[in-house]
């Protein structure tokens, strides 16, 4: 299959097989996925807490809108980002690139100056929409992963992030849930496993420039 193929081959799941899990090496690549996804500077200002526990996930469905593929999930990924952003943060990766890369000080301290400037002129509430942003680009991430890997999966807007975090003990690691996907494997009787995929035209939603 090639990639279209793939992105067809993909819904959102609305009934999970319960009795399916994924693989150590699945859940590991999906772990690497999200490590490597592009954020905005390279800064990572994400975290994923990856749930297998049946007795949390039965508990966050009530939280969920009720959604049980949260509970027959094989794992739930909860992408969150920084309750409170900080300039020690662009330190921190500085830091790291200098670790990796061996990158000069004087080459480093602009881009240190620039940043640091910048993070200091945003609110915090500017800073969690940023962050909120690189979220989405995990998520997007993580879906076409899962598609050419044949992992279920359902992403989740609909769920109450504040009991989230009050369930996971996201608070004291300064941490705030925002998005949430639910991995595992399609039920035989998921209603929606064989129905034709909706989408418009390419026409209709690609415009060229020449």
């Amino acid at each position: 299959m090639n990639i279209i193929d793939h992105l067809k081959w993909r819904y959102a799941v609305k009934k999970f097989d319960s009795e399916k899990q994924l693989s150590s090496i699945q859940i590991n690549t999906l772990k690497e996925a999200f490590n490597l996804t592009a954020t905005s500077y390279g800064l990572q200002p994400l975290k994923l807490i990856v749930v297998k526990n049946k007795e949390i996930q039965k508990e966050l469905v009530t939280h969920s809108w009720n959604q049980s593929q949260i509970q027959e999930a094989s794992h739930v990924l909860v992408i969150c980002i920084p309750e409170k952003y900080s300039t020690e943060d662009v330190k921190n990766y500085f830091d790291l690139v200098k670790k990796i890369r061996k990158t000069p000080d004087a080459v480093l301290n602009p881009f240190v100056k620039t940043l640091t400037t910048e993070i200091q002129n945003k609110t915090q509430e500017e800073l969690s929409l940023w962050n909120r942003n690189q979220a989405y680009i995990a998520l997007g991430n993580l879906m076409t992963v899962c598609a050419v890997e044949k992992i279920d999966a359902c992403p989740m807007e609909g769920f109450i992030p504040e009991k989230y975090d009050e369930i996971l003990g996201l608070k004291k690691q300064n941490l705030k849930s925002v998005l949430v996907l639910p991995v595992g494997f399609r039920a035989d009787d998921c209603y929606m496993k064989d129905l034709a995929k909706v989408r418009k035209l390419t026409q209709e939603t690609i415009i060229n420039i020449n």
